[in-house]
């Protein structure tokens, strides 16, 4: 019984120990506004933790993929952050709407102007990056972490399909299908529509015309009446004067 009470205890401390450990499984991370097409632009947010009690995050850098490219990289400014980009020439030119480029950007800086991220908060850095390549499913970012304290965490580790989730797992930008470009049944739809519109309009037009024709005979009609009625009248009115002149 003592031994079994034992053994209840250190697992309890365990468990015990877990929990509180469990924080430090935050990590940088990336995630897109909305969907990151292939093909396409996006802008994706590195969200950033503070997994410390006592220092704050100063730095962040971020490596960008090499065998994937990018053409445009565009940091959102943050404030109470200063941003440096990092570009180096390509091995091979990319072809980008019928223009080729020779170099793209491989790293972004941010440094904390002031106190940076303090324990217990989070910060995001917005970037447009684009054009996302067609040959891959996700885009895997190379980052460094950098407390007031001096140390830097390494979070450069790449994240494998069936493996457990390394200490230190890169930022991973997952890739979805290429968005549809808006032509083909929606707008033989539109076009449809249209042209059933326009007929529905030229038939109410004729109707109106053909009521408006039929007003018009109807009046026509009621004013010849009036006027055969108002000649009997005076045709009458006349006969009686004739008969008092005579009388």
């Amino acid at each position: 019984m003592k031994a079994s009470r034992i053994a209840a205890a250190g697992a309890v401390a365990g468990a015990a120990v877990l929990a509180v450990s469990s924080p430090c499984f935050a990590h940088v991370s990336v995630q897109p506004e909305g969907e990151a097409a292939k093909g396409g632009y996006a802008v994706v947010g590195f969200k950033v933790p503070n997994e410390r009690d006592n220092a704050s995050t100063t730095k962040l850098e971020v490596t960008f993929p090499s065998d994937h490219p990018l053409s445009s990289v565009l940091p959102q400014p943050v404030e109470g952050w200063d941003i440096k980009v990092t570009k180096s020439r390509l091995a091979e030119p990319l072809e980008v709407h019928g223009k080729k480029i020779d170099e793209a950007v491989t790293k972004v800086t941010w440094t904390a102007k002031g106190e940076g991220i303090k324990p217990g908060f989070f910060q995001k850095f917005p970037v447009s990056v684009g054009t996302l390549p067609e040959n891959t499913d996700q885009l895997v970012f190379k980052a460094l972490q950098t407390y007031s304290s001096k140390e830097v965490v390494r979070w450069i580790e790449v994240p494998q399909e069936g493996q457990d989730e390394p200490d230190n797992p890169a930022p991973v930008l997952a890739l979805t299908a290429p968005a549809e470009d808006g032509h083909g049944h929606g707008a033989a739809d539109d076009d449809d529509k249209a042209s059933d519109d326009a007929e529905k309009a030229s038939a109410e037009t004729s109707a109106a015309s053909g009521d408006d024709s039929g007003g018009t005979d109807t009046t026509a009609r009621v004013l010849g009446v009036v006027g055969i009625v108002v000649g009997a009248a005076g045709v009458a009115y006349g006969v009686l004067a004739g008969r008092r002149r005579t009388a």
